[in-house]
């Protein structure tokens, strides 16, 4: 599991509870507590599970060849990312990336061969709520994945039952790219009004102002996508307020919680891949350009 925060952490501890051999890759205080008490799932609705002891390091090149890559880093670290997987990858290795956005594939296809891409997209509302300790908000957690033409093989199949050993909501979809952009559009909205307004999705959608934003972003996503050529419905993004309005209102995105901690964001692959897949297609995006603009100054993080 390359990346143990929120997303790595959350479905590699599932995964190994189910009997499935993982390995944690992280760093700092965090991977310290995986490595001195194992890592512990809090989840209210799933139930709560520790993996203890966990196999953990920092450094990929001590792992050995495996029979999967599953990266969840930010996607500002995706390149450097790709480079320090190499030395897990055998002949037959999968790579499956659970990362946010929907350029993360390409650039690790041109660092470890597209022959190796696993594609797909993880729905969960978890963060790191201190070192060693995943929290897990809600019931959703689910992945969806798929080979890039459609058609399943032994190594999805594979890791579709250790995904569903593991008590994971697991699918294998024979149009994954739609499910990403599907995933990409509510993304959009919960990071961009998260984010910009400093607050979870309760406040946000019950706010007039806030709620038309929330709604107005997933539409210039919905039709930048469609102008790609995704098949999303004319009004998925209203679909999706709807979807909102069934949320926890403590929901968050992961770009609040990096805000509020002072690290970098992934903006410039959120709103601010909307933004340039917009020019490109000609599509406007006056309120994705407006929280580009509005966090600006917060891309770098202010640690």
């Amino acid at each position: 599991m390359m990346g143990s925060g929120g997303v790595g952490g959350y479905f590699g501890a599932r995964m190994a509870s189910g009997g499935s051999d993982v390995t944690f890759i992280a760093r700092g205080q965090h991977l310290s507590a995986i490595q001195s008490h194992g890592l512990r799932i809090d989840s209210r609705d799933m139930g709560d599970i520790t993996i203890y002891p966990a196999k953990a390091t920092k450094n990929p090149a001590e792992v050995g060849i495996v029979d999967c890559v599953i990266v969840a880093v930010k996607l500002w670290d995706t390149e450097a990312t790709g480079e320090a997987i190499l030395p897990m990858l055998g002949p037959e290795t999968a790579v499956l990336s659970l990362q946010n956005g929907v350029e993360g594939d390409d650039v690790l296809a041109s660092i470890v061969g597209q022959q190796r891409i696993i594609s797909g997209v993880a729905f969960i509302a978890s963060s790191i709520s201190q070192p060693g300790v995943i929290k897990h908000i809600g019931t959703m957690q689910r992945i969806v994945i798929g080979e890039s033409d459609g058609i399943s093989s032994p190594r999805i199949e594979a890791l579709h039952k250790a995904l569903i050993k593991g008590r994971v909501v697991s699918e294998i979809s024979n149009d994954v790219e739609r499910t990403i952009w599907e995933k990409f559009v509510f993304l959009i909205g919960l990071s961009a009004t998260t984010t910009l307004m400093r607050r979870t999705l309760g406040p946000i959608r019950q706010d007039k102002e806030s709620r038309q934003l929330l709604l107005e972003v997933m539409k210039e996503t919905v039709a930048v996508g469609r102008a790609r050529g995704v098949a999303l419905s004319e009004n998925f993004a209203e679909d999706r307020l709807k979807f909102a309005d069934g949320l926890p209102v403590d929901m968050t995105s992961s770009m609040h919680h990096d805000l509020e901690a002072g690290k970098p964001l992934e903006l410039p692959w959120l709103s601010g891949a909307v933004a340039r897949f917009g020019l490109e297609v000609g599509i406007p995006t006056p309120a994705n350009n407006r929280v580009c603009s509005q966090l600006q100054q917060q891309i770098s993080g202010t640690r």
